[in-house]
């Protein structure tokens, strides 16, 4: 977040005005922008009033009688918060042993030798003021750094080959944030410092992130295509490879609030990065996503801006107004630079219409407050005081962990496995008990998180001793142990220990002799989310959090190379469009949560071509997707009519509706999960017909799970474009 003092033009900060995309103007006259804003909800006891203490303030901030006075006067003129520079240009502002490891061998310290930060702290604290240390380079590090020296392939690089960017800092280098050792790296870092001193938090800005043209260097690339199967386009902005690189930064920012909490439970965790669309498509931080996610404790957005309206668009836009109504939120303000003061009656109009929104307010920086100003410092100092006439003191001990406040997150599919790679199918990112994230089948058609011991990480589980045998539907059987552990579905943690079914053991039936297991193929694991469970481990989406556990929509690829689609949590708005139908309430088991149901719907109408099955409404169907192919079930050899049980010819078109709710054709082929149908004679049936869709009906239609209702939906992806909710 650092500005340099080589003019306005050249500052990071107002980037975000060349690059912005244009939003609706705001056509409003001043003293209307500080209206109608009852709607707000108000943070008092915790409303932010901070500044930023950075390396040009640095001869203050070394003086312990100038660190007094200064601080002193912020307590004189109402302010609660500051933000002292810990970490940028490669080094840090306090003895650091995890940077001494790294071969970094310098630290700042005071005029007199004394350690910078612990004095802020103690100095803040006696006049009342939190003190939240501030990350400032983040991944961002000098070229000529003893840490990019020494570390050279810690750091990333564009697909040219370029390894650095120019920023306000001038020009850096990146530590690459999916590297494992940078990320322990950052992260030893923070908690040393978290837990050594007594601070009140600790904040990253929009350098905790990486630029969208990085992320070319050779350990990402490989990593891309063990996940993904394909080469990281050349295109930086792809949106696969953008949300690729996101969810690694995303899953990495989880990691470190888990660290940051578990040393110091009531720590702030603060993030200060740009405008939501800038933050994501120039910097892939999905800064939202965070937030929702409940692991962030406060958040400043950085509005450096010259001209009330456009200060004010962005103060305004949704992604603050759902922010504000979870968690302190403040907009940081330009108070001025060394060569470009910024006038009074600038600070004072954007800092009241923040405050009239129900928003704090940060200032960078602190020098510039009264120090390099055109106005006389003691002025400055009388306005600053009228904006906050009565002290607003904020108390760490309310800082609680929070839980997940949205609704509704998407999670991508993907069309490879991490190992064992199925015929088309779609895999869903978990982890368990903290092992690394791998790609592991969705099923729709059954219930429970099934894995080798390979996936574990290394989170102790609970082992039960109880053995759980499963028989697939190609006669593959999976025995194993039944354990309890902690798992994470894309970025979001279950609530507590699920039953996971941990495989040892893979073997066929005498009757289905060529099964998966024959292959001897890696298991890639299985996560089942259907909710009609037989029995434990049931359906693991039932204890995510939140609203996550409400029911999920499964959206296909149409058969590319593009991922797909879970959408976790229903909301009023993903459900637009979709025709319900509904499922048969089955009898509860104990130890499943919620209502168990009959997913397969029933009043399905079945015409085969060439069959007896003309349009016949006794049939029942499921929607699957782990299994790969199509397939119908009929009761009798008469209804099959000449067909014989094998695979459906080109002529035998096949058609299954629900009267107002979905109409499908399909004409069999012989493209696994595209337009394979197979039939089969089963006596035992209870209906006519038993058709199970195969994946590629999720080509077609959007498939929506409501457990909670009992219903299922399908909406037409052809007919209309449906919005979706960003995670």
């Amino acid at each position: 977040m650092r500005l340099l003092n080589q003019g306005w033009g050249s500052i990071k900060r107002c980037l975000p005005v060349l690059f912005a995309i244009s939003f609706a103007a705001v056509v409003l006259l001043e003293n209307l922008l500080f209206s109608a804003t009852a709607q707000i909800p108000q943070f008092t006891s915790q409303e932010i009033r901070g500044v930023w203490l950075t390396n040009n303030d640095f001869d203050i901030l070394r003086d312990r009688t100038k660190l007094r006075d200064a601080i002193a006067q912020l307590q004189r003129l109402n302010f609660n918060t500051i933000y002292p520079v810990v970490w940028n240009d490669g080094y840090t502002k306090y003895p650091s042993a995890v940077a001494q490891r790294v071969g970094i061998p310098f630290f700042f310290k005071g005029a007199q030798g004394q350690d910078v930060l612990a004095d802020i702290i103690a100095v803040s604290h006696s006049q009342g003021l939190l003190v939240i240390p501030w990350f400032e380079f983040g991944f961002m590090v000098p070229l000529t750094s003893e840490l990019a020296s020494n570390r050279p392939d810690w750091l990333t690089q564009k697909n040219d080959g370029t390894k650095t960017s120019i920023s306000a800092a001038g020009e850096v280098a990146w530590l690459n944030p999916f590297h494992p050792e940078v990320q322990k790296f950052i992260k030893d870092l923070v908690v040393e410092m978290v837990a050594r001193y007594n601070v009140d938090g600790v904040q990253f800005d929009d350098n905790m992130s990486l630029p969208v043209d990085f992320g070319y260097d050779e350990y990402t690339i490989k990593l891309y295509v063990q996940e993904t199967g394909n080469r990281p386009p050349s295109n930086p902005q792809a949106q696969a490879w953008m949300q690729w690189r996101a969810d690694k930064l995303t899953a990495f920012m989880i990691d470190l609030y888990q660290a940051v909490k578990a040393t110091k439970p009531n720590a702030i965790f603060s993030i200060s990065p740009n405008y939501y669309d800038f933050a994501y498509k120039f910097q892939l931080q999905d800064w939202l996503n965070w937030v929702r996610m409940g692991i962030v404790d406060e958040l400043v957005m950085q509005v450096y801006r010259d001209d009330l309206q456009s200060f004010y668009s962005k103060i305004t836009r949704p992604e603050i107004v759902e922010t504000q109504k979870l968690i302190p939120t403040a907009v940081g303000i330009i108070a001025g630079l060394r060569n470009r003061p910024v006038s009074m009656s600038q600070i004072q109009s954007q800092v009241r219409a923040a405050q009239q929104r129900g928003l704090g307010v940060t200032f960078f920086y602190y020098e510039t407050l009264w120090e390099y100003a055109s106005e006389p410092a003691t002025q400055r100092q009388e306005g600053f005081l009228s904006l906050f006439p009565n002290p607003a003191r904020r108390d760490r001990s309310q800082i609680t962990v929070l839980k997940p406040n949205f609704n509704s997150a998407v999670l991508p599919l993907y069309t490879t496995a991490s190992v064992g790679q199925r015929a088309r199918s779609y895999f869903l990112e978990v982890a368990v008990a903290g092992g690394p994230p791998t790609r592991v089948l969705l099923d729709t058609g059954s219930a429970g998180l099934r894995v080798s011991k390979e996936f574990l990480g290394k989170i102790p589980v609970r082992k039960t001793g109880k053995i759980v045998k499963e028989i697939l539907n190609d006669g593959t059987i999976l025995q194993g142990e039944l354990i309890y552990a902690h798992v994470r579905i894309g970025p979001i943690p279950t609530k507590e220990p699920i039953p996971v079914h941990l495989v040892t053991t893979r073997q066929c039936l005498s009757q289905k002799p060529n099964c998966s297991a024959k292959s001897g193929t890696p298991f890639s694991g299985i996560i089942g989310v259907n909710y009609s469970e037989q029995t434990l481990p049931y359906n693991p989406l039932r204890k995510l959090p939140g609203n996550f556990n409400n029911g999920f929509i499964v959206t296909g690829n149409g058969g590319s190379d593009s991922n797909g689609r879970l959408t976790v949590g229903l909301t009023a708005r993903n459900q637009e469009g979709f025709k319900m139908a509904s499922w048969s309430q089955q009898p509860a088991i104990s130890g499943i949560p919620g209502k168990r149901w009959d997913l397969g719907l029933k009043e399905v109408c079945l015409t085969i071509a060439g069959s007896s099955m003309n349009n016949s409404c006794n049939s029942k169907m499921v929607f699957d997707t782990g299994s790969t192919n199509g397939l119908i079930e009929l009761k009798s050899p008469s209804l099959a009519g000449k067909l014989k049980p094998g695979r459906l010819r080109p002529e035998n078109t096949v058609q299954v509706s629900m009267n107002n709710v979905f109409d499908y054709t399909v004409v069999p082929g012989n493209r696994d999960g595209f337009d394979v149908w197979n039939v089969n004679i089963s006596p035992r049936l209870e209906h006519a017909a038993v058709i199970n869709s195969g994946i590629a009906f999720f080509d077609k239609y959007d498939v929506l799970f409501d457990p909670i209702n009992g219903k299922q939906g399908f909406r037409d992806r052809f007919d209309a474009q449906p919005t979706f909710e960003k995670l």
